[in-house]
């Protein structure tokens, strides 16, 4: 039998509260927090910021997040809803750049039947997908397989988002800053 070693995992799957670290919305905590590379803060805009997931379904899947608390869609003010459409239009750009996929599932979790883990801040997933990147592990030993660490995948969407003439970067731990004026 082959054996699937993951270590950097074991810290997430053993914690019992999900978020006993975090006083709040963890969203808010992790976007006003001053340490982006370990919080996974990818890029911030004016209203928004990308999230690495740290409980990703592939390398790369990112969360674009309103700075704003909001539990609804429609509760977005015009400048939100512009600035988030087009961070997620920047952020597909930089994973193609960083980490060059074949497509992607983009999608959102509203409301607390639809599934998401953090139901009252609104966040669009992206995930990277390549073809081939689904095997018989989910299916037959309800598993998935993650074959690059979150740091590694920071590294590479950090730099794809560094590439994209709206940014700019102070250094490698900082979130690139997003500008569309």
């Amino acid at each position: 039998m082959d054996q699937i070693f993951a270590p950097w995992r074991i810290e997430w799957v053993e914690r019992d509260n999900k978020n006993a670290d975090l006083e709040g919305c963890p969203f808010c905590v992790l976007a006003e927090g001053d340490d982006d590379r370990s919080n996974l803060v990818v890029a911030r805009s004016n209203h928004s910021f990308v999230l690495l997931n740290n409980y990703p379904y592939n390398p790369g899947h990112a969360m674009v997040i309103p700075r704003r608390h909001v539990d609804s869609y429609a509760e977005l003010n015009d400048s939100e809803l512009l600035d988030h459409a087009r961070v997620k239009q920047l952020t597909l750009r930089s994973l193609n750049a960083g980490l060059n996929p074949d497509g992607f599932n983009t999608g959102m979790n509203l409301g607390e039947g639809a599934g998401g883990s953090i139901g009252d801040h609104i966040h669009t997933h992206i995930v990277p997908r390549w073809k081939g990147d689904t095997n018989f592990m989910p299916a037959v030993g309800e598993t998935t397989v993650i074959v690059e660490a979150v740091t590694d995948t920071y590294d590479r969407l950090h730099e794809g988002f560094a590439a994209q003439p709206e940014t700019s970067l102070t250094d490698s731990e900082t979130a690139v800053e997003v500008s569309f004026e």
